[in-house]
This record gives structure tokens, sequence and C-alpha cells, in this order.
């Protein structure tokens, strides 16, 4: 059956006799244009306001973004007949890779409709940080700016379209800065009392054995990811802690495992995943611990061997810093724009390769990606050296179907945070691709610099608050 129109519907209510959810309705609504019809209609209200009334073009107001596919316009119609009575576009800034950053204009509202304005741009901003944009910029005429403000944008400066003056505005996007927040903030003071890792090694990837040429390393998985996706989560627990050695140089030897299931069928899925991870990797497990009848979790140790271990905290202002990742795979089912799979399908000589490579470059100081995501864990790699980082989006080693917003905040299968002097050997990792993609400098935070040289601020702070190793 044929969803009744706009008109048809509000004549149901009246047959009703609802009329208090009459009087509630809104004077509008918004969606997002998808038709030639609605398109035309959008465009139309634009030139009756930028060329008829305003004066600010001539003949058209059309440009290279209304070309662009990827551009999205969302409108607002009139929630009696269905009339476009306001809409805005947002898209890519150019033609090239889509790197996260986008720009919304000709924001039109139709001169005898109001309060649409304000619901256009929430919606715009919205639907930016749903795309993975990590930069939302638009250009406004001056007396708009009150508008903008009241609603959580930032000014930038004065700029010039179309001979006019307009104002740069930006919409504050606060992805990294909670998710550093969430995962690791509350670090400093949870652990200020341990030290963890050691003079030089503090709040490392692991932690050198003293008296010993051993690096130990341990991992918790999230007991929801257990309960829920047990064979995925013995995969991970095995690739986290492997990681976390490689980091440091240290080559795997073995492992312990501590297993908590509501029962051995459960267990047994778990030790399936890790089983695998174990002989993918070809590290044995040596021991461990498994409880039933009690909540899921599972924890791994892992112990490896170097004599010359790499520092998290060797950075230091000057330093390049090169990102080397597996961009293989692709999303977990289930985890979609989270947890990204590269290691699953790859056979062991391609793993061996990727975990051996840090060990082989030695670089200045090196971390793998964790939880904080790659502009969250560059911040820690930064903070342990004292510094602060600043990221070029764009040089940032990225699979074409992830979102710059995704990638920088999930947890990838092998990605690894390196930094050195100009002319260091980049990493030999088999299949993973690497790329110089930022620096150290003075300060602390991480800046996410973008190609017109603007630099936004993605953490101001410390990242774990921990402070220099």
């Amino acid at each position: 059956m044929a969803a009744p129109a706009v008109g048809e519907q509000t004549d149901i209510l009246a047959l009703l006799g609802d009329r208090s959810t009459l009087a509630r309705r809104p004077a509008f609504h918004l969606r997002q244009a998808d038709s030639t019809a609605e398109l035309a209609a959008y465009r139309t209200l634009r030139k009756e306001t930028f060329v008829h009334e305003q004066g600010l073009f001539t003949g058209d107001d059309l440009d290279d973004r209304d070309a662009d596919p990827r551009t999205v316009v969302l409108l607002a119609r009139s929630t009696e007949d269905g009339t476009v009575i306001g809409g805005v576009r947002l898209g890519p800034v150019d033609d090239g890779p889509d790197i996260g950053w986008w720009q919304g204009g000709r924001l039109v509202v139709d001169r005898r409709a109001r309060g649409i304005g304000a619901a256009l741009v929430r919606a715009a901003c919205a639907r930016a940080e749903s795309e993975g944009v990590l930069r939302f910029d638009a250009t406004v005429q001056p007396r708009a700016q009150v508008l903008f403000r009241r609603l959580g944008w930032q000014r930038v400066r004065d700029v010039t379209v179309a001979a006019a003056p307009h104002v740069l505005m930006r919409w504050p996007i606060g992805r990294i800065a909670a998710l550093v927040a969430a995962t690791k903030a509350p670090l400093g003071s949870l652990l200020a009392p341990l030290a963890p890792g050691g003079e030089g090694f503090v709040g490392d990837d692991g932690a050198p054995v003293p008296g010993t040429d051993v690096i130990a390393a341990c991992d918790a998985i999230v007991p929801s990811m257990v309960e829920r996706d047990p064979e995925w989560a013995g995969w991970c627990s095995v690739l986290v802690n492997v990681n976390d050695l490689a980091a440091m140089g240290a080559t795997p030897v073995g492992l312990l495992d501590a297993v908590g299931a509501k029962d051995a069928a459960h267990a047994a899925r778990i030790l399936a995943g890790l089983t695998r991870a174990a002989r993918a990797y070809g590290v044995p497990v040596l021991g461990g611990h498994t409880q039933l009848g009690v909540p899921a979790a599972l924890s791994v140790t892992a112990l490896g061997r170097t004599d010359r271990p790499v520092p998290g905290g060797g950075g230091r202002p000057g330093h390049l810093v090169r990102l080397t990742a597996d961009l293989g795979g692709g999303w977990r089912p289930g985890y979609a724009g989270r947890q990204w799979d590269s290691t699953s399908g790859r056979r062991t000589e391609e793993l061996r390769a990727m975990t051996g490579a840090v060990a082989a470059a030695r670089p200045a100081a090196a971390k793998d990606v964790s939880m904080a995501g790659i502009a969250g864990t560059l911040g820690m790699l930064a903070e342990a050296g004292g510094c602060r980082a600043v990221l070029d989006v764009a040089a940032v080693p990225r699979p074409r179907t992830a979102t710059t917003g995704d990638w920088l905040t999930c947890f990838p299968g092998f990605a690894m945070l390196t930094a050195g002097t100009a002319g260091g050997p980049p990493l030999a990792a088999g299949p993973a691709t690497g790329a110089v993609c930022g620096a150290l400098t003075t300060g602390e935070g991480v800046g996410l610099r973008w190609p017109d040289g603007e630099t936004t601020e993605a953490v101001t702070s410390t990242v774990t608050g921990m402070g220099p190793a």
C-alpha cells in the first residue's frame, strides 16, 4: 500500500478528531534531496535569494561543488504541502580524495519561513560527523555569525566570497578528544603509585623485566566483546599482545591466558580463537588459568626477548612521524568504524614480517596503535617524549573504504607509529604500507594539519597524564 501524501495524513488526523496532534506538528521537516526535482527546487530558491535578492552572483550561483556527486543536499519541506522552503549543501572541499575536510554552504531559507536555518545547520553538522568528517567549515555572511555562534560554531577569520565580506566559521568536532578522554585520560592518576614500566619506559607498550632481556606485556579484552564474539576476542587477545612486544622491538616467546566463561562451550569458543591466533603468529601458549561459571573475561600476558628495547618515549622535537599500517582486510562484522580486521586472513610469514619491523629498523620511538586510535596513540607517543605531535591528515596511509574519522579513531589490526630523524629507514613490514605523515614539536597535545596549511586541535593536552617516560 502506498504511503499517504502529506496533505492526506493531515486529513486523516482531522477525521480522527486528533486536533492536539495536528497543533503540535512542526511546520517543516528535513530530508536529503534524492531527486532531480528536489535539487531543482533547492537551486531555484538559491537563485531567488543569492542572485535576485542579494546580488551576490550574476546569472546563477552554481559551482563545481554542485557537480560533485559526493555533495549532500539537505532540504526543509513544508509539512503542509511539501514545498521546499529551505536547504543547505555539504561535502568535500575539493575534487580530490575525501580526507575528512568538508564545507557547508548555500544555506538558504524562504523569506516567508522562520526557524528553519538553525535546524538545517544542526542537521548538516550531524551529517558531517556521521560521514567521518574531522573538519567542517562554512563561510557565512557577517549577519549570520550570531546564529552560528549560538549553535556552537567558532569564528576563524574574515574572508571574501563573491566580492562580498564573509566570515569563515568552523564546527568543533571533538571525536578524537572524546575517545582519548574515555580510554586514556584517567590513567595518569590511576597508575601514578605504580610507575609502570620503570624509568624510561613509563606507560610503554611492554615492560622490561629488571635484570633480564625479557619484555612483558599484558592486555585485557573488553568483556562485552568476549561475551558476544568469543572467537574474535580470543584472536585479538593474541594480536594486541604480540603488537605490544613488536613495538618494543621484542621477539615473542610465549603467552599466558586467563579465561572466564559462563560454561565450557563458551570457554571453548574463546580458546579456539586464541589458539588459532597463537598458531598464526607462531607463539606458544605456555599456560594460564580457566574459570567456568563466571561472567565473560579474558586477559593475556605475553613474554618477549630483546636486549635493546625500543622505547615509546624516545621521540624528540624535530623527529618525523611515520605510520606503518596493514590496509588489507576490512571492518570486522559488527564493529564497523571501530575495529579494522587486517590480520585474520594473513599468513604467518606476513604477520612475522610486520611484527619484526621495529626490531629491524630501530627507530627512536615506537608505539602500536591502541584503543585511543591513530591520533590518540600518537599523542601518547608524543607525551612520553615530552613533545607535541602534528599529523598531516592527507599523508596518513588509509584504506579506501574507511573514512578519515573512523580510521584515526579505530583499532586497526596492525598499525605502528614510529618517530626518528629525517632519512631514517622505513619499516620493512611485509604487506603493510608506510609513510611519513607528521612530526614532533615542542608543546603538548595533537594537531591535525590540513592541505591548506591550517592546523586544527585534536587533543589539546597530554593524553594519559603520565608525562614523559
